[in-house]
């Protein structure tokens, strides 16, 4: 079993950053793949951002060159590095993981991993 902490989440304003992070706990194979995604009230879960073991990682659109994910093997940490945050960012996010390879496509799709965590929530205010 794998065990997925999120943290890091806030009340922000426009143009403000937060980093989220997720901790993970438990077997993951060398070929895993983790991910973010977000949900905001009314709306569909969101996939932005995965990242593979060996680095190759995909973006949502509506966050490139503002997100950066990122993963520190020796801390079994994942992060989310978000700048220049806008309202439509407010969401509860979550951080996601497979504990086996995961294609560069696939990254962003939430069938694809079978473990997640309980959700951090980030608020932007205009």
């Amino acid at each position: 079993q794998v065990q997925l902490v999120e943290s890091g989440g806030g009340s922000v304003q426009a143009g403000g950053s937060l980093r989220l992070s997720c901790v993970a706990s438990g077997y993951i194979a060398n070929n895993y793949c983790m991910g973010w995604f977000r949900q905001a009230p009314g709306k569909a879960r969101e996939g932005v951002a995965g990242i593979t073991h060996y680095g190759s990682s995909n973006y949502a659109d509506s966050v490139k060159g503002r997100f950066t994910i990122s993963q520190d093997n020796a801390k079994n940490t994942l992060y989310l590095q978000m700048n220049n945050l806008k309202p439509e960012d407010t969401a509860m996010y979550y951080c996601a993981a497979k504990s086996a390879t995961c294609q560069w496509y696939q990254l962003r799709v939430g069938f694809v991993y079978n473990y997640w965590g309980q959700g951090t929530q980030v608020t932007v205010s205009s």
